[in-house]
């Protein structure tokens, strides 16, 4: 796998590599289900999927167990300070103005030039942010003052003191090349950094978590801090930009000392914060159409995706021996009677009743057709199935969930055909005139009109197409400067580097990757200075390391998806670009890589210690960790961020393939059909939808002995993705199903993109021949011209030159 021309993995020096927990190896691994094989009835996942996990799953997973020591270190500075300046009260006992001045007072502390007094006033502050945890006796009290002193101090003004604070940690050329000619980088050589980038992170993360019981002044200050994040306040550029240069830094070498879990999350959760989340997408979708006037949505999609119930996944290798068996031990009993054909004759197979629940068990994905017996001969022949408990009973709906769509090209390309099949002749785009073609192809033009969906994007690429055409005549666009349009800004000069270094970091923390030695360590701030000595001390590392490794993976997926998204909606253009280099930077393959696992171990994966987690392990006392502990985990059903990590990268892949015929065609030549196929093996609706949604694209690609062996999966398809009338998914009819040409398509899209940006973006080289000229005599000779310094020293030259030694015709030039 190569992402932007390097591989991926995590070098560590020899004495690291031999001191850590080796995955591929088996080492300390903690997976429940050591096969997925055989969970074709696993039971479904209480799984909700969100903008974010809880909110104190959030925050543990900002901290790695390497740095529980510093828990009471930053208490320990919190009170030297306070102890100080104020009397012996505690933090809780003191009233607003004593908290307010005491935090004005840190404040002012920060801007000291020694930088060990410096650092141990940002671990003060810290300590404030992190809930003055020691005078706390449960965790809803530590995050009751986490939000009050939170709010406190990004009303002070502590947020900006905190971003030029980074900013120098950033530009810290010492640290840097003390840290790329270390062999070794450890959790000490990020300490500044990541002090700074704790605050920050809490203060993100605690204020866009509202709460109805909100003073009036604190969604104030939520709702300034989201305009400052957002607005290009902070050295002119708005914080996520300055974040993402910390990720090209960190891959490009220059800073191997980079925390780059805590950045990545920073980055997620400002990114967030200032743009929205999934339900705002919405909202703001739909207030888009309404300002285009198109059609209100048929439905809202987060609320059919909601109400959906997983599919049965397909059954295992020894399923399927054993039903081969079974079935030849049957065979001299192979003839059916006629009063059980009658029956099965009265019986719709397809109705949604409790006679499907019976072939679930011996309808498979991997079976060919010929396995399909008929309902009532089942009943006869085979013993009853196995009892379940009701609720992992499948109940499907009566009707799809999704209403149909059609786009314009399509009723275009039904008219086109039925016009040359009954009376020979073509009238291009016109979708009216039905003069001369049968009564039914009225009917089915009527119904495809009936189902007609306009996009947003379709609107925004013919204005751009209009904007091209008349560049004089089509006068001003109005750009709306929301959050999204300001980032696409900022980050549009090194948008191709930001994407490589993003693919680049996904690879090296993917579980599918093995260590290189060229590649990047995203280890920095997981790793102690000294290295474990126990066999509990790797365990626990082990642990800390995999966990490590799931965050980043989390943090990615959830940037990407969310940049993907937003720009889509402001403008078509911007999320093309976006895609497009994804899409040279190998994201398509790395995503699949990452499938090519056995995806229930992943998700069902327990690498998490729940007493070390924040704010447990501040609040109650520590229990002896011990291997059987450590081995045996939490309870959880499945891991929440590895299952959130898998769907969205399911939509990433969705949302580069879709409506992209030579990115299809790269589906069908990485052969991910059975990677795709291993993944419905999770009984989770949402990750099936878009698994499903992904093989619907390629199966008319895949030959028809892979659609006749996979008719759970057509069924499944068919009950659960949305319908496109016209759409010959199913049988390799389409249109679509032409040679195809990559370079040709993303060729012609990358001329769009261009254009788009240089005309919105690009003003320094407009077109000459589109400038209004000056034809007025005294405006053009009264305009002042800086002229160069050379050029006034040596004037006396250039008017003999130019002026004194040409002989010029004053009569001519008059006439």
């Amino acid at each position: 796998m190569d992402v932007g021309g390097n591989g991926g993995g995590l070098p560590v020096n020899n004495k690291q590599r031999a001191m850590l927990p080796n995955k591929s190896r088996g080492e300390f691994t903690r997976n429940p289900r050591k096969d997925s094989e055989g969970l074709s009835e696993s039971p479904d996942l209480e799984f909700e999927y969100a903008d974010t996990d809880k909110w104190a799953a959030e925050l543990s997973e900002l901290y790695s167990y390497t740095e529980g020591p510093e828990f009471a270190l930053n208490r320990k500075c919190f009170e030297e300070e306070f102890r100080a300046h104020v009397s012996d009260k505690k933090w809780t006992e003191l009233d607003a103005a004593q908290h307010r001045a005491h935090a004005m007072r840190l404040l002012d502390s920060l801007e000291v030039i020694a930088r060990e007094k410096r650092l141990k006033v940002a671990r003060a502050i810290l300590y404030m942010a992190q809930g003055t945890f020691a005078e706390c006796s449960s965790e809803a009290e530590v995050q009751h003052w986490m939000r009050y002193n939170v709010f406190l101090l990004l009303d002070v003004g502590t947020f900006s003191a905190l971003v030029e604070l980074l900013n120098m940690e950033i530009d810290n050329s010492a640290a840097c090349s003390s840290a790329v000619r270390k062999p070794a980088i450890s959790l000490a050589d990020s300490t500044d950094l990541r002090v700074l980038l704790n605050i920050m992170y809490l203060m993100v993360e605690t204020i866009q978590q509202e709460d109805p019981a909100d003073r009036p002044e604190w969604r104030v200050i939520r709702e300034t801090v989201r305009a400052e994040l957002g607005s290009p306040l902070f050295n002119n550029e708005p914080i996520s930009v300055m974040l993402f240069g910390m990720v090209t830094k960190f891959c490009s070498g220059h800073a191997p000392h980079f925390p780059m879990k805590k950045v990545l999350l920073l980055l997620w959760k400002s990114i967030l914060f200032t743009l929205g989340g999934f339900e705002q997408l919405q909202s703001i979708k739909v207030h888009k159409r309404e300002e285009l006037g198109l059609p209100p949505l048929p439905e809202d999609s987060i609320r059919v995706i909601r109400s959906m119930r997983a599919a049965s996944p397909p059954a295992s290798a020894s399923d399927l021996i054993e039903q081969q068996q079974k079935r030849a031990r049957r065979e001299h009993k192979a003839l059916i009677k006629q009063d059980n054909l009658d029956a099965f004759n009265e019986k719709d197979p397809y109705k949604a009743d409790d006679s499907r629940e019976d072939e679930d068990d011996n309808d498979d994905n991997d079976n060919s057709i010929e396995a399909e017996t008929f309902p009532l001969e089942r009943d006869e022949v085979m013993p009853p199935p196995i009892p379940h408990p009701p609720s992992e009973r499948v109940s499907f709906p009566k009707g799809l969930p999704w209403a149909p769509k059609v786009r314009e090209k399509d009723i275009e390309n039904f008219l086109e055909s039925s016009r040359s099949k009954f009376i020979g002749y073509t009238l291009g785009s016109d979708t009216d005139t039905v003069v001369g073609l049968p009564r039914p192809i009225h009917e089915s033009i009527k119904t495809l009109k009936q189902h007609k969906y306009v996009s947003i994007a379709e609107i925004q690429i013919s204005k751009e197409e209009e904007f091209q055409k008349t560049p004089l005549s089509g006068g001003e666009e109005e750009v709306e400067m929301c959050s999204t349009e300001l980032l696409y800004q900022g980050i549009l000069p090194s948008l191709p580097q930001y994407m490589i270094a993003l693919l680049k970091i996904l690879l090296a923390a993917a579980p599918t990757s093995k260590a290189k030695t060229d590649s990047i360590n995203i280890l920095a701030d997981v790793l102690p200075e000294e290295m474990p000595t126990t066999v509990l001390q790797s365990m626990k590392l082990g642990v800390d390391v995999n966990r490590h490794k799931e965050i980043i993976v989390k943090a990615i997926s959830a940037i990407l998806l969310l940049l993907l998204k937003h720009f889509k909606l402001n403008h078509i253009y911007q999320f093309e670009y976006m895609a497009q280099h994804l899409v040279f930077a190998n994201c398509i393959p790395l995503i699949l890589k990452f499938f090519n696992q056995n995806i229930m171990s992943y998700i069902t994966a327990k690498n998490s210690i729940s007493v070390l987690d924040f704010p447990h392990c501040v609040v109650h006392e520590l229990p002896e960790l011990t291997a059987e502990s450590l081995e045996a985990g939490d309870n959880n059903q499945f891991c929440w961020r590895n299952l959130f990590s898998c769907i969205n990268l399911l939509r990433i892949l969705n949302k580069l393939t879709k409506w992209k015929h030579s990115r299809t065609m790269m589906l069908v030549v990485f052969k991910s059909a059975p990677i795709l196929k291993r993944a419905l093996k999770v009984k989770q609706a949402m990750m099936q939808l878009y698994v499903l949604k992904l093989l619907k694209v390629q199966t008319k690609y895949l030959g028809r002995q892979w659609r006749k062996s996979n008719m759970k999966t057509m069924s499944a398809i068919y009950q659960k993705v949305r319908h496109r009338l016209n759409d010959d998914w199913a049988y390799g009819n389409d249109l679509d199903a032409r040679p195809w040409d990559f370079q040709a398509e993303e060729c012609a899209l990358r001329a769009n993109i261009e254009r788009f940006n240089s005309r919105r973006y690009d003003k320094t080289h407009s077109n000459p021949d589109f400038l209004p000229v000056d034809n007025c005599l005294q405006s053009v000779l009264g305009q002042r011209v800086d002229l160069p310094e050379d050029f006034q020293m040596n004037y006396d030259l250039w008017l003999e030159r130019e002026v004194f030694s040409k002989p010029i015709s004053w009569e001519e030039l008059l006439q």
